[in-house]
């Protein structure tokens, strides 16, 4: 059977956070390090959702479309119903890195009907779209910011939120012609927001951008998107509402919430983010050994000093201390630093991780940074991610599938900058029961 979903996320931490949405919405799920072959895909069995997780957020176009292709082709042979390019719930991309816009013209092809549908919104984690502009809150419970003036996507280190305006925004990324369908639609009769729609897309847009301020409004969302998809395949851009909504339409049975039980043996946790959010995550880590690596040091090509590194970080593990590695000290600033390669950093981080398992394998490792959680699974030599649990908005734990033993099975969070609670590394040592 086919499934009625494949998506595809933009880095690790939003394909995982789009994961655990399909399984606590009751979708069979399973999200794959890199576009499964026939004989992997028989062996993962029955799956309403399928995920492939990426990293095309942090690439060049030339890089997009060749990560994107064998996305296209892989949803041509499933024959899904919805194809969907997760996006951050931020929408933070630029013209030159993880361009939207580029995506979308790539995976287009691969769909019957010629728009695209993106929901602008995330109200479960504070993502908001009100009549086209963006607005975000600046970590769990804090204040909600216009996208173009919050204290960390306005200055982030690669893709700055100049514009709050998401149809502008695309629009610099090639895709133009971008209809809004508001939020105050949503109080129509289903017959009524359904021809609001087809006035919109009587006039041939690229795509139209759907407004969502609450949770409620997602339901209506994918009673427009599911049946126009049974007809004909159908694109979707956006974050994890984007499932929220199509699931709602699938009558699967959610699972009975999980609990986390707490950590059997040492816990690891790679802090490459340097958000806020990240950094009182840190402050609040009382259960950890903290080693602090040196940016410039982790980034050199020569991997001596990640080696190094790697031991330090092994000898407390296996003396039975659980270990938080960050990448920069809790209220300091970068001003004075030599610059750093971020991608660079980022994949660093990869290999240094893979260097620590190898010397001291765990059951339970978590990894903070969008880009870090991207480049650190890809060093892994694993296929696949199931979900666990949540432990908290934003954040879940899930199950690496490799076939190598001492990694098959290990618990892993990943998680971005901006997500989770201030106590998440608490969490994934003492869990949530």
């Amino acid at each position: 059977m086919a499934p009625a979903i494949l998506y595809y996320g933009d880095d690790f931490t939003g394909a995982t956070d789009t994961l655990g949405t399909a399984a606590r919405a009751g979708l069979r799920t399973l999200l794959f390090l890199r576009p499964p072959d026939a004989a992997r895909l028989e062996r993962a069995g029955p799956l309403d959702c399928v995920g492939i997780a990426g990293a095309a957020r942090a690439m060049n176009p030339a890089e997009m479309r060749a990560e994107l292709a064998p996305i296209a082709k892989l949803f041509e042979t499933l024959g899904a119903r919805v194809l969907h390019y997760k996006t951050c719930s931020t929408f933070d991309s630029a013209p030159a890195v993880g361009s939207i816009g580029v995506a979308v013209d790539v995976l287009r092809a691969a769909v019957s009907q010629p728009w695209a549908a993106i929901v602008g919104g995330q109200p479960g984690i504070e993502r908001f779209c009100v009549f086209g502009h963006l607005f975000a809150a600046a970590g769990a419970g804090g204040e909600v910011f216009r996208i173009d003036r919050h204290p960390t996507m306005s200055r982030h280190p690669v893709t700055p939120m100049h514009e709050s305006d998401l149809r502008r925004h695309l629009a610099l990324q090639g895709l133009t012609g971008v209809r809004s369908l508001p939020y105050t639609a949503y109080g129509k009769t289903p017959g009524a927001l359904r021809e609001d729609l087809e006035a919109l897309l009587a006039g041939r847009p690229e795509a139209v951008l759907f407004d969502v301020t609450d949770d409620a409004q997602l339901a209506s969302i994918g009673a427009l998107l599911w049946p126009r998809a049974l007809e004909d395949s159908l694109l979707t851009v956006g974050p994890s509402s984007v499932v929220q909504a199509i699931a709602g339409q699938l009558r699967a049975r959610p699972p009975a919430a999980a609990t986390i039980a707490p950590a059997r043996g040492p816990v690891l946790v790679l802090a490459g983010s340097l958000s806020p959010v990240t950094e009182r995550q840190i402050v609040a880590a009382h259960s950890y050994d903290t080693v602090w690596l040196d940016p410039a040091q982790l980034a050199q090509p020569d991997a001596a000093q990640r080696a190094v590194m790697a031991g330090r970080i092994a000898e407390l593990l296996a003396a039975g201390k659980n270990v938080l590695a960050c990448t920069r000290r809790p209220g300091t600033s970068s001003a004075g630093d030599a610059p750093v390669d971020a991608r660079g950093l980022a994949r660093a981080g990869g290999d240094l991780l893979a260097r620590v398992l190898a010397l001291a394998p765990l059951a339970r490792v978590g990894v903070a940074g969008g880009d870090t959680s991207s480049h650190a699974v890809q060093a892994l030599d694993a296929w696949g991610l199931s979900y666990l649990a949540a432990l908290g908005p934003g954040t879940g734990l899930c199950r690496l599938h490799s076939d190598v033993p001492a990694l098959d099975g290990m618990e892993i969070m990943l998680k971005g900058g901006q997500m989770g609670s201030a106590d998440v590394f608490e969490r994934l040592v003492h869990g949530t029961a």
